[in-house]
């Protein structure tokens, strides 16, 4: 028996809820340097100021972007849930506004290794998450890696962060072909929305969706949203050096509102799938097993 198959068991057994009343949103990247971990800490302000509770899963263990943008040193992550019996509400780091931020720390590493009293514990706890936060945000390493991929197939929506340049392009494309070509792929179950960052215009912005849905179209047969752009802004510049939120530190900046835009536009959005495939859903999917 598998770790997933392990995972339905317990949620059987103990008749835990699976009703999803939190929207997951997936933030990657076919490279890294193209404002992913901005993206993530950007969106999270605007979905606040818009009146949701959010909380940012920092999956990207290689770095530390979104702890250093938010000022904030987590005492404690995910690993801390699955080996030390802390609830997942300990964990939880406060960030600018209440947003809330969990670090992944080696804690999904670990997932293909749990006992089943450790699954047990791990799924009460992150059923909290659906009373704890509206919207879920995951921000993952950049790159085509098996973890990476991991979250990406178990997200109901996947934000594609590219830019202009032709090595950003060429990796994008990298991790639509590595989506389409798993096994594990649900045809309809993944949305992914391209959003162009460092733009010098939004027709720049659409000519970097256009050759991207060209592409995947073409050699992939798939389908590709265009949610939106980031024009380049000295101001969101300054905030990145500083490291601070640009939303935060210069609201009225043509980058911050776009990134309201942009949130604005995932919160309109007519789809229901993130009810069926939710926080529950994402980590089913993490626990297969990879042997």
């Amino acid at each position: 028996m598998d770790q997933a198959e392990n995972l339905r068991n317990v949620i059987k057994a103990h008749n835990i809820k699976s009703v999803e009343n939190t929207k997951v949103i997936t933030i990657t990247s076919g490279k890294g340097g193209v404002g992913k971990s901005n993206m993530a800490v950007n969106l999270a302000v605007q979905f606040t100021r818009m009146g949701k509770k959010v909380i940012i899963l920092d999956a990207d263990f290689g770095l530390a972007n979104v702890e250093v943008m938010f000022g904030t040193l987590p005492n404690y992550n995910l690993s801390d849930v699955i080996f030390k019996g802390k609830s997942i509400r300990d964990i939880i780091t406060e960030g600018p506004l209440g947003i809330g931020f969990i670090s992944g720390g080696s804690g999904v590493v670990g997932l293909n290794n749990l006992k089943s009293e450790q699954i047990t514990f791990l799924v009460h706890n992150l059923t909290l998450l659906n009373d704890l936060c509206d919207i879920l945000i995951i921000d993952t390493g950049a790159g085509v890696s098996d973890q990476v991929m991991e979250f990406v197939l178990a997200s109901p929506e996947v934000l594609l962060i590219s830019t202009p340049e032709p090595s950003s392009l060429t990796d994008s494309y990298s991790l639509m072909k590595a989506m389409y070509k798993s096994d594990r792929y649900i045809e309809g179950g993944t949305n992914v929305h391209l959003v162009a960052n460092k733009v010098t215009s939004e027709s720049e912005g659409k000519a970097v969706y256009s050759k991207m849905l060209s592409v995947v179209q073409k050699f992939l047969g798939g389908k590709l949203d265009f949610l939106g752009c980031v024009p380049y802004d000295s101001y969101l510049e300054k905030a990145v050096r500083n490291q601070k939120v640009v939303s935060l530190e210069y609201p009225q900046s043509k980058a911050a509102k776009s990134f309201e835009s942009l949130a604005l536009k995932l919160l309109q959005k007519d789809d229901m799938t993130h009810y069926k495939w939710g926080v529950l859903h994402i980590f089913n999917t993490l626990l297969k097993d990879r042997a």
